[in-house]
């Protein structure tokens, strides 16, 4: 009898121990929805910046899923999401989803094509990136994500930190004045400004090439750009005009960005996350929290608004997919 009421005493206390946890756990453990709270995440941030400049454009990158409500094809339009948006951007569709200069697998690219094809179906600009050096694999690539509609740049250095010399002009280069990103043939992704000194040395660099759309850092080597150095490179060296986007990681942290505090680590503030393995100085951060929200939009000091101010005629959203990461 005594072992029986042990056991009793022992299951009671256990009950109430967990009922006593699953009282004081967080809303978010229970009930989140860590793709919706993403969409709503991309919808804020896009209601804040259109308010204040209607033509500002919006193209998250990769989390294709987030497009409908169970993340397949055959799913239910999440309208406000795509009414939020303009594009989308897409890597390693054809080449790099394993290994760069490796073409992807096939069960990956059709996945990914089919829901790529999703947006671009209803009405919104494709964006693709493949990691390839190989000229046939460059040209492959130019003439694959072509044949589906999309705007391609074929990146031979996944660091992004350069513009590629083959080909020798861009993709369908053009000296017409693009307005709207449904009219961009092409672009550079060049984010990563290691290899320029000064900003004038990336200026010129830039501005002697003919890309329908720059997606560029809002910073150089941690001296951010200005308006008027933004208004130079919306001229392509054949004069006509071109969009110029703004790189911005929202489902990261990064140690090296103007927010960052000195005693920040995992854990404190309580947004923040595990550093990410492949990428020092990367951040996994709890996105819908309200704190990392603040200081990605919504004030004059967000990271948003300083975007908005230097004049960029979008913003490029990156690890929209970080909902992976948490479910």
């Amino acid at each position: 009898m005594k072992k029986i009421y042990l056991l009793v005493c022992i299951l009671c206390i256990t009950v109430v121990l967990v009922n006593g946890c699953q009282k004081n756990e967080s809303p978010e453990k229970q009930n989140l929805d860590y793709r919706q709270s993403m969409r709503d995440f991309v919808i804020a941030l896009s209601n804040y910046s259109k308010a204040i400049n209607s033509s500002f454009i919006i193209i998250p990158q990769n989390g294709q899923e987030l497009i409908t409500d169970n993340g397949e094809t055959d799913g239910i339009i999440q309208t406000d999401y795509g009414n939020a948006i303009d594009g989308t951007g897409r890597e390693d569709l054809f080449f790099g989803y394993n290994n760069d200069n490796e073409e992807t697998p096939e069960n990956e690219k059709d996945y990914m094509l089919n829901l790529c094809l999703l947006f671009k179906q209803n009405s919104l600009a494709v964006l693709t990136t493949d990691y390839c050096s190989t000229h046939s694999k460059m040209d492959s690539s130019y003439v694959w994500n072509e044949r589906n509609g999309f705007i391609s740049f074929a990146a031979n250095q996944r660091e992004l930190n350069n513009i590629p010399d083959y080909p020798a002009t861009p993709h369908n280069v053009n000296a017409n004045n693009i307005t709207h990103l449904s009219e961009a043939k092409n672009f550079l992704y060049l984010i990563n400004g290691e290899k320029y000194s000064t900003k004038q040395d990336f200026i010129n660099s830039v501005s002697n090439t003919n890309y329908d759309v720059i997606l560029m850092d809002l910073y150089q080597n941690g001296e951010k750009f200005t308006s008027d150095e933004i208004e130079q490179l919306k001229v392509k060296r054949n004069g006509g005009r071109r969009l110029v986007i703004c790189y911005m990681s929202i489902g990261e942290a990064e140690n090296y960005r103007y927010y960052w505090q000195s005693d920040w680590k995992p854990g404190n503030p309580s947004w923040l996350a595990e550093e990410n393995p492949d990428w020092k100085g990367n951040y996994k951060v709890k996105y819908w929290d309200s704190d990392w929200q603040h200081i990605i939009y919504g004030n004059n000091d967000s990271y948003l608004k300083k975007i908005l101010d230097t004049g960029f005629d979008g913003v490029y959203l990156d690890i929209i997919d970080a909902y992976e990461y948490f479910e």
